[in-house]
């Protein structure tokens, strides 16, 4: 059975059998997770070790009439999308950072039957509780860094001391034969993003300039072996 599917039988469940009536003429559940996953697939990133992140977060934004119909079902409706998309992740070889979240709100500038989705990664944080926002889950706050290639590639870097190297042991493996076995160290506390070099062979690079240690700032080049990366957060 498709996690769409297995996530309909769920939601007759949560209705008590009223389905049909419920979500006659408005937005129906069935289809936010169907885009949910469409986001998860458009957002996905690639990291070291040829593995696929995808985002954890979902934020579905409703039109007044859907939200209040939806209302008195929404604190069991977020666990069941939050669910069913972590099943849909897992059954595409993709990883999540943490718990998959799912918020419920009510949007601006929507109309009856329609809504919006949206997607990212969330690394932590004590998620706000808002008047009409719905949550599953909750982490504390960091902002969203990346390493991001010349062809498109991103990865994202965690909180903590990320590796950078060639070894089978490096957090960020780069397939790159100048690229040390342990070439540098990024250090990502939540705000602040370092960069220091761990003794490597070919040096590493910011901006054209050697560096043995530095503090990134946004839209910075690396150049590590003869791999280019631009440094990105928000």
């Amino acid at each position: 059975m498709s996690v769409l599917k297995q996530f309909e039988k769920r939601l007759e469940r949560i209705v008590e059998g009223a389905f049909a009536k419920v979500f006659k003429g408005a937005v129906h559940p069935v289809e936010i997770l169907g885009s949910m996953q469409r986001e998860a697939e458009a957002h996905k990133a690639i990291l070291g070790g040829n593995r696929t992140m995808a985002p954890n977060r979902y934020v579905i934004e409703l039109s007044p009439d859907d939200h209040k119909r939806l209302a008195p079902y929404a604190a069991a409706l977020a666990p069941e999308l939050a669910r069913s998309q972590a099943e849909f992740i897992g059954a595409q070889g993709w990883i999540v950072y943490g718990d998959v979240l799912v918020e419920i709100q009510m949007g601006k500038g929507l109309d009856t039957g329609r809504y919006r989705v949206t997607a990212d990664v969330f690394t932590g944080g004590n998620v706000p509780k808002l008047p009409g926002r719905n949550q599953q889950g909750a982490r504390t706050g960091a902002r969203n860094a990346r390493l991001v290639a010349e062809d498109g590639g991103v990865y994202l870097l965690a909180v903590g001391a990320t590796v950078v190297g060639r070894s089978e042991e490096a957090n960020l493996r780069l397939a790159d034969i100048r690229v040390s076995r342990r070439h540098a160290q990024i250090d990502f506390d939540g705000a602040a993003v370092s960069l220091t070099d761990l003794g490597s062979a070919g040096g590493t690079y910011v901006n054209l300039r050697r560096v043995a240690s530095v503090q990134l700032a946004a839209g910075d080049r690396l150049r590590i072996g003869a791999t280019n990366l631009t440094f990105r957060i928000d």
